[in-house]
């Protein structure tokens, strides 16, 4: 662990003795999210806060620390995990060390659209990852839409996936979307998001994968002019509470966070689909040429992938669950 990294961690753990105390007779609980102000998944959360103190008469409130306030994902997950944050709003690729579980809505082509995955998610697959997430001292209360990731590249379209022979991929710094560019014949390339732009700008990478609110709010468009619509993976994000605080609740105050963290899904939903049609009107109008190639043989080639990450009778039973989840194709 590097000393800043452990620096994080302290400062979290000693705010967690501020964590919880009253303010004005309410207990306060602390919430980090990654994404900037104004995001869907921030809006989302503010509005369970908004839920949570009025249902409970001011006596929970929540006090949100959007834009990397607090640190890193990787770093506020493990304050959280710790208790010296209350919620923590994460993408899936941090917890994928932590519960193996949460690998299999990040496969590529596991869901057969948006609604499948909102399906799923909704139902028995996505409780059984929630769950999956308790011994590792985190209490999973909902999932949050991240959108269809395609590629973006700088001087082609993917039209196939040998079209991706020798390009270098910016990928999250997680072995399975390694895995997966590779498979799929790229050259993975992990890259901090902040400098993706400059990377694409300069050569350094040829290309990327995000969903449109990502590749149009980070101007990623101007440098990377070719979005091949793959769809190849729709991992959602999920909202998580650390179980150290948790334990500390009541029931009721349990039941209260639960059913208000339930009721900001959909408001996360119709505020994402608005901006995925916002950022869609935006990149198109400026000139970028976008294509819908047949992922059959995409979704062939990256099987191997599957075979790699499902390595379990329990976690290939988890998939089959996912299939059996009706859905749009």
């Amino acid at each position: 662990m590097t000393p800043t990294r452990r620096s994080l961690i302290a400062g979290g753990l000693a705010a967690a003795t501020l964590t919880g105390c009253s303010r004005a007779g309410a207990r306060v609980l602390r919430c980090a999210d990654a994404q900037p102000p104004g995001y869907p998944t921030v809006a989302a959360v503010e509005h369970m806060a908004k839920l949570l103190e009025e249902r409970s008469g001011g006596r929970l409130r929540m006090d949100i620390f959007a834009g990397g306030q607090l640190g890193a994902e990787k770093d506020t997950l493990e304050i959280t995990i710790f208790g010296g944050l209350d919620f923590n709003r994460i993408n899936m690729a941090p917890l994928n060390t932590i519960a193996r579980e949460t690998l299999v809505p990040a496969l590529p082509f596991m869901f057969r659209s948006i609604q499948h995955m909102r399906n799923s998610m909704d139902g028995a697959p996505g409780e059984a990852i929630l769950k999956a997430l308790e011994p590792h001292g985190l209490i999973g209360l909902c999932f949050y839409d991240s959108g269809a990731r395609s590629f973006y590249t700088r001087d082609r379209l993917i039209h196939e996936p040998s079209d991706l022979a020798g390009l270098k991929i910016r990928v999250q710094n997680s072995d399975l979307y390694v895995s997966m560019v590779e498979t799929l014949g790229g050259d993975a390339t992990p890259m901090v998001f902040s400098e993706v732009y400059q990377g694409l700008l300069q050569g350094v990478v040829d290309g990327a994968e995000n969903n449109w609110p990502s590749y149009e709010s980070t101007r990623h468009f101007e440098v990377a002019p070719y979005y091949s619509l793959t769809r190849h993976v729709m991992a959602p994000e999920v909202l998580v509470m650390s179980a150290r605080r948790w334990a500390k609740l009541t029931d009721e105050d349990r039941a209260l966070i639960r059913q208000c963290a339930k009721e900001s899904v959909p408001v996360m939903r119709e505020i994402w689909d608005a901006r995925v049609a916002r950022s869609r009107e935006i990149v198109m109008a400026g000139g970028v040429t976008v294509i819908e190639p047949d992922t059959a043989p995409f979704r062939e080639a990256s099987r191997p992938v599957w075979d790699r990450y499902l390595t379990t009778p329990e976690l290939r039973a988890l998939a089959d669950s996912i299939a059996e989840v009706e859905g749009q194709a």
